[in-house]
């Protein structure tokens, strides 16, 4: 059996109205979502039945304290975790039903991570780590090296992108992840604490960066946070208390 992910062409791919679901479906849905954890004290309910959808193009801030199921719920989202119970689907994709064959190819091809230890690979160029996504993928060279200029661009760092990660600076490290995250374009980007490392000034520049994304990119955008910065740009704030949504407001922030 073949073991990649074979993306939709643009005739079925979900979320299109050839296939049947629409453009107004939402970019994740969550149903009765539950994790958890058997540890030497007992089960730990990190995700609790948690009903969630997430609108296509929005960016989505998730926020509540430590051991709140912020980074568990990203993880279930993103497929690099499974439920215990219930569903997740991405892009109109039972993802928590593929097996983890097919999943490879689906995370490398919808979806882009973003995590706050940036991640990059300390021997590789600010262009070499953002090319890596699309050498997976086997984009053609002269294609990688369009795009991989185009986002160095789009992220404030052209002048930079021949300097390795000891030479640019948390802020900068932090941006070349974003680009890197959104090589392959990606439809869902999931972020957890981007700016946990940063000062404020700096986070704060992220944030806005993530938020001019998603209008230009068209992404969709579900950063977990303890950041006040993070709620002034999101179209949406989400609060986890132990497992489960507490609150869900929309801001208004993108229009």
């Amino acid at each position: 059996m073949d073991s990649t992910y074979a993306r939709p062409t643009s005739a079925a791919r979900p979320g299109s109205a050839e296939a049947g679901i629409g453009p107004e479906a939402p970019m994740v849905e969550a149903r009765a979502l539950v994790r958890e954890f058997v540890t030497p004290g007992g089960t730990v309910h990190a995700v609790a039945g948690i009903d969630l959808s997430i609108e296509r193009s929005h960016l989505v801030a998730v926020r509540g304290r430590s051991g709140s199921g912020k980074t568990t719920l990203l993880s279930l989202i993103g497929t690099l975790d499974r439920p215990t119970s219930g569903s997740v689907a991405v892009d109109g994709m039972p993802v928590s039903e593929l097996p983890e064959s097919k999943l490879v190819g689906f995370r490398r091809q919808k979806i882009g991570f973003i995590f706050q230890a940036f991640g990059l690979l300390p021997i590789l160029s600010a262009a070499e780590n953002v090319e890596v996504p699309l050498r997976l993928v086997g984009t053609d060279p002269a294609v990688r090296e369009q795009r991989v200029a185009e986002l160095l661009d789009h992220v404030g760092l052209g002048d930079r992108m021949h300097h390795r990660p000891h030479e640019l600076s948390g802020g900068e490290q932090q941006r070349v992840a974003i680009a890197r995250a959104l090589a392959n374009r990606p439809d869902l980007l999931l972020a957890d604490e981007p700016t946990g490392q940063l000062d404020s000034q700096t986070g704060h520049a992220i944030m806005t960066l993530l938020r001019g994304l998603v209008r230009s990119e068209g992404v969709t955008a579900v950063v977990a946070t303890h950041d006040p910065a993070m709620l002034d740009v999101a179209d949406r704030v989400i609060e986890l208390r132990d497992g489960r949504v507490v609150a869900d407001t929309a801001t208004g922030a993108g229009q």
